[in-house]
């Protein structure tokens, strides 16, 4: 085995243990800004691979996105469970649908599913989709479920096979661009 497949397969197997927070696993306590930013950050800092590129949480965007109602305003400056959730799949979500896309997408989700189980729903989905490139990655078969997807549902499921499989394609590139560089199969 060469070191770029070696390297796949070890990006892989780290992945295949991501785990989303649920609802339940959030902070009930209210946040501040930065506090929710870092937070978030954690969250998620294992599946975005190119952070300079896939830009990662900032105030600004947090304030857009109150700006163009896609999370509620913060009450005295502080930020809940609600904000957080939104925010996770939002910078998730943003890597692969419009801003407006997915805007319509979670007021679509929360009245037709309510928000905590919109969001539970979009963790799991998120996560399989991951779960699937990391087996890919790790050179593991994996047989893929054809069933039908209820239709509230298949935005979600669409969206999130989309980024994973982006995750996935930008760790190849990003292996191949080093093998490019540095001869990485030596």
């Amino acid at each position: 085995m060469d070191k770029l497949e070696e390297r796949m397969i070890e990006w892989g197997e780290a992945l295949l243990s991501v785990h989303l927070p649920r609802w339940e696993e959030l902070p009930e306590l209210d946040l501040y800004m930065d506090q929710v930013i870092t937070l978030v950050d954690q969250y998620l800092s294992p599946i975005i691979i190119q952070p300079e590129k896939n830009a990662r949480l900032t105030p600004s965007m947090v304030n857009n996105y109150v700006k163009k109602e896609m999370i509620p305003p913060p009450v005295r400056k502080r930020y809940n469970r609600k904000h957080v959730a939104f925010l996770i799949a939002i910078t998730l979500l943003k890597q692969v649908l419009t801003i407006s896309e997915i805007k319509n997408g979670i007021l679509f989700q929360g009245k037709a599913i309510g928000i905590r189980n919109a969001y539970n729903a979009y963790c799991e989905i998120q996560e399989k989709a991951i779960h699937q490139v990391c087996l890919q990655a790790t050179k593991q078969t994996y047989e893929e479920q054809v069933r039908v997807i209820p239709i509230e549902y298949l935005a979600a499921h669409s969206a999130s096979k989309a980024f994973a499989n982006k995750l996935l394609a930008e760790k190849m590139i990003e292996l191949e661009t080093d093998y490019l560089k540095k001869g990485v199969r030596k």
